[in-house]
């Protein structure tokens, strides 16, 4: 690694690089939704209603037309994901009979932007209902009250609901995997083609001996890599890890098992890195980030999907460190899920290890 300043670049900088990346950009939070509008009462009811939904920051305004074909060029062209359409005579018909309509237009490309986009809207027009009520009763001078409900809501572990505390620990995961997993196995195919691998086996070096020198050092890496990753996401995301700082580096080492132990298989079952490469990423990597409950409920994948699930090594760990990240869990609140972590890791390095000796004989 020392005669390779690459390496030395793709282990210590790339983490933190991906994180800065993933961190900031791998967000489900959705918010300053571009909006066109089309006010065609233009009252000052109109103004008011529509002012609610800009100034409660979920929407930003994107242009205002004045006709209903205008609407459809922006979204079309995707400048703009949802239109406020307000009819004429709006105000009048609030003054009025106390009832209007409004219509909303949301582009259903993004289903999870338009969802949250409807509820969004649902919320401010259920508020504005409500204040047009109590203004109105006020008025009449009656002291009559519609009788309500409140529900007091407390949000634990995420009390302000930002997505990036729980993509953060995720992402931690990911890099952890593909840095261990990916290096094992390209370092030991490299040995492979330069040809140094064969003079290793006719020393006196026994094959466990070499295996444990081609993993050990990579395991360091991953620990150095673990807190390049947690010190990047205190300082500059102002996410701590609640929990034992000395479990998380614990637990990690069981995740390591499997990881360093998948390297080692690829490695023993390809001829050059190209291969390795292409191996790890789509046999391994992408089902693994996309079936462990990175970024997908596990809970909405159909059932044999899920049951699929339980074989990956991935999804135990992200259960591990977002309870160290997020809830501060300890031993007692993982112990299960470490216990089937080492399960995994000592099988499939087991495996790995034989395939490999094997290959060595």
């Amino acid at each position: 690694m020392r005669r390779d300043f690459r390496m030395m670049r793709l282990v210590f900088a790339a983490p933190v690089l991906q994180l800065l990346v993933l961190g900031y950009a791998a967000t489900m939070d959705v918010r300053e939704i571009p909006t066109v509008i089309c006010d065609l009462d233009r009252s000052a009811e109109s103004r008011r209603f529509l002012g609610e939904f800009f100034q409660s920051g979920y929407f930003t305004a994107k242009a205002q037309v004045d006709s209903l074909d205008a609407v459809d060029r922006y979204l079309d062209d995707g400048e703009a994901s949802i239109a406020l359409l307000v009819p004429r005579d709006f105000g009048d018909q609030l003054a009025g009979s106390g009832t209007a309509g409004m219509a909303v237009i949301v582009d259903g490309s993004d289903s999870n932007v338009a969802v949250t986009a409807l509820n969004y809207a649902s919320q401010i027009v259920g508020t504005y209902s409500e204040r047009i009520i109590m203004r109105r009763l006020e008025r009449s001078g009656t002291q009559f009250r519609p009788v309500t409900s409140r529900v007091q809501a407390r949000v634990w572990y995420n009390p302000e609901l930002k997505s990036r505390d729980f993509m953060v620990p995720g992402i931690l995961a990911q890099l952890l995997m593909l840095m261990t997993m990916m290096l094992t196995s390209l370092a030991i195919v490299k040995e492979k083609e330069r040809g140094t691998l064969e003079q290793l086996i006719v020393t006196p070096v026994t094959p466990v001996q070499l295996i444990l020198g081609k993993l050990i050092p990579f395991i360091l890496i991953g620990f150095i890599d673990i807190a390049l990753v947690v010190l990047t996401a205190r300082l500059l995301f102002g996410i701590r890890v609640r929990g034992s700082v000395a479990l998380l580096f614990g637990l990690s080492g069981v995740f390591l098992l499997s990881t360093l132990g998948l390297g080692l298989f690829i490695s023993s079952i390809s001829r050059n890195q190209q291969q390795a490469m292409m191996t790890a990423i789509f046999f391994v990597m992408m089902p693994m980030i996309m079936l462990s409950g990175f970024v997908f409920p596990i809970e909405n994948m159909p059932k044999l999907i899920q049951f699929f699930t339980y074989l990956l090594p991935l999804r135990y760990y992200f259960v591990i460190i977002r309870g160290l990240f997020l809830k501060g869990s300890t031993l007692a609140e993982l112990w299960d899920q470490a216990a089937i972590l080492l399960v995994f890791g000592i099988a499939i390095l087991g495996l790995a290890a034989q395939r490999f000796r094997k290959r060595l004989g």
